[in-house]
């Protein structure tokens, strides 16, 4: 048991580390909440292929970092109360 909790320790600072550098060099959304009252246009070419671009990568990176990050969180949480 101490051996899987070095593991996912290692696994735990490498995507915090990960995460950290991956959000400070993403650019800030400019539409944000007045993006989404006032409404913005969805139909163009690079709207439509958002996903694709290097900012698409990035956000998609983050958002898989993030959610690996809560889960290691919860299973070092788990495995250091046994």
């Amino acid at each position: 048991m101490e051996i899987a909790k070095y593991i996912i320790l290692v696994l735990y600072v490498i995507v915090c580390i990960s995460l950290i550098v991956l959000a400070t060099i993403q650019n800030k959304e400019k539409a944000g909440a007045s993006g989404t009252i006032m409404g913005s246009s969805t139909n163009n070419f690079y709207e439509q292929n958002k996903g694709r671009t290097k900012q698409g990568k990035l956000k998609r990176w983050t958002i898989i970092l993030g959610v690996a990050f809560v889960v290691l969180a919860i299973g070092l949480g788990i495995l250091y109360l046994v």
